[in-house]
C-alpha cells in the first residue's frame, strides 16, 4: 500500500460504533416514521433472523426497542430480548415502556446489559436517578430524544419545554455517563443526521458517550460522524430499505 493510501486508510480508522435498531411491534422488526404509530413498516417477522444477520457482518452492539411498551408504559416484548440475549453475543441496550423497578428488573433478567430511559427521566427523575445509584452509571443510558431541541416523551407522543441541553446537565451531573439522543424530526426519514445538534452536545459534555440516532440515510453520514468524534450511531431504516449494506458496515471496521 503507498503512503497515499495508507494516510486515506488511518483518516478512515473507525472509532464511531456502529449500532443497528430492531423496534419491536406485536413482536416483529418494523420501522416508525417519526414516532408515528400509524406510519409503521413491518420488514421482518422474525428479530432473532435479523440479529442473526447483524452478528454475522461482524456487529457486536444492538439498540432494542419495546414500541409495544412505550405506547402500554410497562415492559411488553421481553421474551423477545430473552431470545435475542440468548442465541447471540450482540451487546443489547433495551428501552421502551421501562417505568418501574420491576421493568428493569425484567429487562435485565431478560438479558439487557443496558437499559434506556427517556420519558422516565422526564416525569419521574427520583426513579431514574435511583437506576443509575442501584445499577451503575455504565448500564444505564439516557435518552434524550428531542424536537426543535425540546425533549420529547411517552413514545414521542408529547413534547416538553425543556431543552435539550439542560436536560442532559441534569443527568450528567448526577453520573450519567452515555445518552442516546434522536432528533424525531429526522427519525425515519432518511434526511440525515442533526450534526448541528451533536456539535452542541458535544462541545458542551466532553466525554460524554454520544449515541447518535435519527435521519441516518448512508455511509456518508455515518463517516461524517466518525470524523466529528461522536463515539456510537444508531441506524435502522437505511439498513433495512438497503441504503446502507452489511457489506459496507464490514468494509468500515476493516
Amino acid at each position: 500500500m503507498n503512503s497515499k493510501n495508507q494516510e486515506l486508510k488511518d483518516s478512515r480508522t473507525s472509532q464511531i460504533t456502529i449500532i443497528p435498531a430492531i423496534d419491536l411491534i406485536d413482536a416483529k422488526c418494523v420501522r416508525l416514521s417519526q414516532g408515528d404509530y400509524n406510519q409503521k413498516t413491518v420488514y421482518n417477522e422474525n428479530p432473532l433472523e435479523v440479529a442473526k444477520m447483524f452478528e454475522d457482518a461482524g456487529i457486536t452492539r444492538l439498540h432494542l426497542v419495546d414500541l409495544d411498551g412505550a405506547k402500554a408504559q410497562h415492559i411488553v416484548n421481553y421474551k423477545v430480548l430473552e431470545q435475542l440475549a440468548g442465541k447471540t453475543d450482540l451487546v443489547i441496550d433495551f428501552g421502551g415502556g421501562l417505568k418501574t423497578n420491576d421493568d428493569l428488573r425484567i429487562a435485565f433478567e431478560s438479558g439487557a446489559q443496558m437499559v434506556t430511559g427517556g420519558s422516565i427521566a422526564v416525569k419521574d427523575r427520583e426513579t431514574f436517578l435511583s437506576w443509575i445509584e442501584t445499577y451503575g452509571p455504565e448500564k444505564i443510558i439516557l435518552g434524550a430524544d428531542a424536537k426543535d431541541k425540546k425533549i420529547a416523551v411517552s413514545g414521542w407522543q408529547e413534547v416538553s419545554e425543556l431543552s435539550i441541553l439542560d436536560f442532559i446537565e441534569s443527568y450528567t451531573s448526577k453520573g450519567i455517563q452515555k445518552v442516546i439522543s434522536t432528533d424525531i424530526a429526522r427519525d425515519g426519514m432518511l434526511t440525515g443526521p442533526s450534526i448541528e445538534l451533536y456539535q452542541e452536545i458535544m462541545q458542551k459534555f466532553e466525554g460524554l458517550e454520544l449515541i447518535a440516532s435519527g435521519g441516518i440515510a448512508s455511509m456518508k453520514d455515518i463517516h461524517e460522524l466518525n470524523e466529528m468524534g461522536v463515539p456510537g450511531v444508531i441506524t435502522g431504516k437505511a439498513i433495512y430499505e438497503g441504503k446502507i449494506t452489511l457489506a459496507q458496515i464490514e468494509q468500515f471496521y476493516i
